[in-house]
C-alpha cells in the first residue's frame, strides 16, 4: 500500500512525489481520524483528487499531524505532503492527485 502524489494542471503533471508513498499511507492511516477533515478523504487504494481549495483546507490538518509524528520518516512524508498541498493551492487551475495502489 502506498500513495503517490501528482500536481496536475490541465492534465499535465507539473510536479510529482513518489518517494514517501508507503510511509505517507501508513501515517495517514494511523494519525488521521476516520471521517474527519480533508485528509481522511484520501483513499490509499484508489485515486483521490484535491482541488486548490481542498489543498488549502488540508494544510492546517497536516500542520497538526506533524506534532503527532512518531518517526522522522513520518515527518518527512508529511512535510512532503505539505509542500505538495502548498504548491497546489498556489497553482491556478491545479489539482492534486493521490494515486493509491
Amino acid at each position: 500500500m502506498g500513495i503517490e502524489i501528482e500536481l496536475r494542471r490541465q492534465n499535465t503533471v507539473v510536479r510529482r512525489s513518489y518517494e514517501h508513498g508507503e510511509t505517507l499511507a501508513l501515517a495517514l492511516d494511523t494519525l488521521v481520524p476516520p471521517g474527519q477533515g480533508r485528509l481522511s478523504q484520501i483513499d490509499p487504494y484508489r485515486d483521490t483528487r484535491f482541488t486548490e481549495s481542498d489543498a488549502q483546507a488540508a494544510l492546517p490538518e497536516v500542520t497538526a499531524l506533524l506534532r503527532e509524528c512518531t518517526s522522522p520518516f513520518q515527518e518527512a512524508a508529511l512535510r512532503d505532503l505539505a509542500e505538495m498541498l502548498e504548491a497546489c493551492a498556489a497553482t491556478p487551475g491545479g489539482c492534486l492527485w493521490f494515486i493509491g495502489d
